[in-house]
C-alpha cells in the first residue's frame, strides 16, 4: 500500500498537467461544439444542438479543405514512406560517405518549414521576371510552362504534394536506416549460404524485421498529413480559401482567428470532426498491423 501511493505521489504531476493542459481542452472543446449560436461578444449561446456540425459539413470552404487534406494524406504518407525505405536500403549498404549523405537527406527536416517553402516558391512561382526554375527546365524540354502557385489545382496540388514529401521523408530516413542497422547480419549470412536471392531476402527478412518502424511512422505520418497547415501557408500564404489549397486544421484556424474569425463553436466541430477521422484511421492501422503479426 506504501509503494503503492509513493507511486501515486510520482505520477501526480504528470496526471495534473495531463489534466489542465489536455484534458480539460479537449472536454471545453466538446462542450463548444454543442453551444449554437454562440456569441463571441457576450460569451453567450442560444442552446445545445447539433447545427455547428451541420453548418460545417455543408460549409463549402470546410468540404475543400478536407478534400485537400485526404488528397495530400493519400498521395504524401505513401509515396515519402516507400521512397524512405528505398533510399534508407541504399545508405545501408554503402560506406563511403554515407554520414554525408544521411546529412544531406536530414537538413530540410532540421530547416526551418517556411524557410524551405520559401525555395520551393522561388523554383516554382512565375513571376514579372523569371517563370521559376522549374519553367525553364520544362521549357528547355519543349513543354508549355505552368504556373504552380497560382495556376491550375492539380499543379498547385503536386508542388504541395512534392513540398510534403521532401520535408517528412528526412525523418522517416533516419527512423529506417536505424531499423535497418538493428537487424542482425547473421540472418543475411545465413540467407547468402543457403543462396536466396535478394529480393526474397528483402520480404522474407528485411521487411517483417522493420515492419514495427514502418507501421510507426504510416501512422504517425497519417496523423501528422491530416494536421497539415503550415506547409499551405509557406507556399501559398495566408489567404488558402482563396488560394483553393486551405486544410482542416487552416479552416479552423480561420474560424478562430482569419477573416471569417470569431466562431469558436465552428471551430470546435471542425476540430472534433478532424479528431474522429484520425482516431478512425489509426485504430485501422493498428488492426492491420496487429493481424499483419
Amino acid at each position: 500500500m506504501k509503494k503503492e501511493m509513493k507511486a501515486w505521489i510520482y505520477l501526480l504531476p504528470a496526471i495534473l498537467f495531463l489534466g489542465i493542459f489536455m484534458v480539460y481542452p479537449l472536454v471545453d472543446v466538446l462542450i463548444y461544439s454543442f453551444e449554437e449560436g454562440y456569441n463571441f461578444a457576450s460569451q453567450s449561446f442560444e442552446g445545445y444542438g447539433l447545427f455547428n456540425y451541420s453548418y460545417v459539413l455543408h460549409d463549402p470552404y470546410f468540404l475543400q479543405a478536407l478534400k485537400n487534406t485526404f488528397i495530400i494524406v493519400i498521395i504524401t504518407v505513401p509515396v515519402s514512406t516507400t521512397l524512405a525505405l528505398f533510399i534508407s536500403l541504399g545508405l545501408s549498404k554503402i560506406k563511403v560517405l554515407r554520414n554525408f549523405f544521411q546529412t544531406v537527406y536530414f537538413l530540410p527536416y532540421v530547416t526551418n518549414t517556411l524557410a524551405v517553402g520559401l525555395v520551393f516558391m522561388i523554383l516554382f512561382k512565375k513571376t514579372a521576371y523569371s517563370d521559376g526554375l522549374v519553367n525553364m527546365l520544362i521549357h528547355l524540354f519543349g513543354g508549355p510552362t505552368v504556373d504552380f502557385i497560382d495556376g491550375p489545382y492539380a499543379a498547385k496540388m503536386f508542388v504541395m504534394c512534392f513540398y510534403t514529401v521532401c520535408i517528412v521523408m528526412p525523418f522517416k530516413i533516419l527512423i529506417l536506416t536505424s531499423a535497418l542497422a538493428s537487424v542482425n547480419p547473421m540472418y543475411y549470412k545465413a540467407a547468402k549460404v543457403d543462396g536466396t536471392p535478394s529480393w526474397r531476402i528483402f520480404t522474407k527478412i528485411t521487411l517483417p524485421m522493420i515492419a514495427p518502424m514502418i507501421f510507426y511512422l504510416v501512422i504517425t505520418g497519417f496523423i501528422g498529413a491530416f494536421k497539415a497547415y503550415s506547409d499551405e501557408v509557406a507556399l501559398f500564404g495566408t489567404d488558402l480559401n482563396s488560394a483553393g489549397m486551405n486544410t482542416i486544421v487552416g479552416y479552423v484556424y480561420d474560424m478562430l482567428y482569419g477573416d471569417s474569425g470569431g466562431y469558436p463553436s465552428y471551430a470546435a466541430a471542425a476540430a472534433l470532426i478532424l479528431f474522429a477521422i484520425v482516431f478512425t484511421i489509426t485504430l485501422i492501422n493498428l488492426m492491420i498491423s496487429k493481424s499483419g503479426k
